[in-house]
C-alpha cells in the first residue's frame, strides 16, 4: 500500500479574523517541529531567531529554533509545495503537515484546483477557517468571507477574550447555520483552541445535518440546502447532474456533501466539493444514515427552484421550511 502524504492545511479567514495570531501560537509549540508553513510574506508572522535561506528558484525558507521550516510563497503555489517536499529537514523529521496561510480575501476552491495537480503526493487536504465573533453582522456580506467558511471543513471561533461569553457561545450557533458540515472549534482559552485547531482530521461517520426549520438565515445570500434521496440512482445520472449543477452555479457553488445511493453498488457514494472542485468520489464503507442518502449544498445568491431546474431529475426531495410550496425537487434549509 502507497503510504500518504502529509496533512496540507489551507489556513484561510477574513481580514484581521485571527489567522495570523492562530498560525503563530502554533509554531511556538514542539509539535510544530514535523511541520512546513507557507506564508506570503515570512515577515508578518513575526518569526524569532529564524535563520532565512534559499532553496532554489524564487523560493525562500526559513528554519525556526524547534525545526519547522517556513517558506515564502514564490510565484506558483504548486512549485513552493514541490520545493517543500523535496527540501531536506532538519534531524531528518519527517513532514507531517503543510499550512498553507492564505490572505484575507482569498478562496479556498482556486487553491483546491492549484493543489489537484499535486495528487501523486497523496497529501490530505483540508481547509481551516477562522470566525471573529467581534466582527459587526455585516462582514458575512463580503463574498469572500461566504465563500471562507462555507468551504471549511473545521472553523474555529477566534478572540475569545475579546467578547463576553454569550457572544462566543452565539458564534458556534451562527457558524452551524452557514456551514452546517463544518466542525467548530469553540474554546474560549488560546491553548486548547489552538490544540484543537491544528489536529488531525477525525474520521467519523457521515451524518445528515438536523434542518433548522423556520429560523432566520445569519446570510442573506447563502443558501443550505438539504436533498433528501427518495430512491436509487444511476450513478452516470448522478455525474451528469453534479456536473451540471456545477457548471450553472458556477462560482456561486460554495461546497456539497453527502452520501448518495446508487444502483451500481450496495454501498453508497461519498460526494464532496469546495466551490466546483470535487473530490474523486469513492464508495463509503461507513454505513448508509438511518434517514438515508442525502446531500447538502451550500450556495451564494441561487435558490432552490433553481436548483430543482438541473437536469437530470433525480428523485431527491426538498422543501424549505413551513408554508413553503415544493417543486419535484424541494429544499429543506439546514
Amino acid at each position: 500500500m502507497i503510504a500518504p502524504g502529509p496533512e496540507f492545511l489551507v489556513l484561510t479567514g477574513f481580514l484581521g479574523s485571527g489567522k495570523t495570531t492562530l498560525l503563530r501560537d502554533f509554531l511556538t509549540r514542539p509539535e510544530a517541529a514535523d511541520t512546513a508553513i507557507i506564508v506570503n510574506e515570512v515577515g508578518e508572522i513575526g518569526l524569532d531567531g529564524a535563520l532565512l535561506r534559499e532553496v532554489g528558484g524564487d523560493v525562500a525558507m526559513t528554519t525556526l529554533a524547534n525545526g519547522c521550516i517556513c517558506c515564502q510563497m514564490g510565484s506558483d503555489l504548486t512549485t513552493t509545495v514541490e520545493a517543500l517536499l523535496g527540501t531536506e529537514r532538519p534531524g531528518d523529521i519527517p513532514l507531517a503537515r503543510i499550512v498553507l496561510e492564505t490572505s484575507g480575501l482569498s478562496k479556498p476552491g482556486p487553491i483546491l484546483r492549484q493543489l489537484a495537480s499535486l495528487a501523486q503526493h497523496r497529501m490530505r487536504v483540508s481547509v481551516l477557517a477562522t470566525y471573529d465573533p467581534t466582527r459587526p453582522p455585516e462582514i458575512r456580506d463580503f463574498e469572500e468571507a461566504a465563500a471562507q467558511w462555507a468551504g471549511a471543513h473545521r472553523i474555529v471561533v477566534t478572540k475569545g477574550d475579546m467578547v463576553s461569553p454569550k457572544r462566543f457561545a452565539a458564534a458556534s450557533g451562527e457558524i452551524g447555520e452557514i456551514n452546517p458540515l463544518a466542525e467548530i472549534v469553540a474554546e474560549a482559552s488560546r491553548e486548547p483552541a489552538v490544540s484543537a485547531a491544528f489536529a488531525p482530521p477525525r474520521p467519523g461517520p457521515v451524518t445528515m445535518p438536523v434542518p433548522i426549520a423556520g429560523k432566520t438565515r445569519p446570510h442573506e445570500r447563502l443558501t443550505s440546502l438539504l436533498l433528501r434521496q427518495e430512491d436509487v440512482v444511476a450513478y452516470d445520472d448522478l455525474a451528469a447532474w453534479l456536473d451540471n449543477l456545477a457548471g450553472f452555479l458556477g462560482e456561486r457553488l460554495l461546497r456539497i456533501k453527502g452520501l448518495v445511493r446508487v444502483r451500481e453498488s450496495e454501498e453508497p457514494i461519498l460526494v464532496q466539493s469546495v466551490g466546483t472542485l470535487f473530490s474523486q468520489p469513492r464508495l463509503y464503507r461507513g454505513g448508509m444514515p438511518g434517514d438515508g442518502g442525502f446531500l447538502v449544498v451550500i450556495a451564494r445568491d441561487a435558490e432552490a427552484g433553481e436548483i430543482g431546474r438541473v437536469e437530470p431529475s433525480l428523485p431527491f426531495s426538498l422543501s424549505r421550511a413551513p408554508g413553503r410550496g415544493g417543486r419535484s425537487l424541494r429544499a429543506e434549509a439546514v
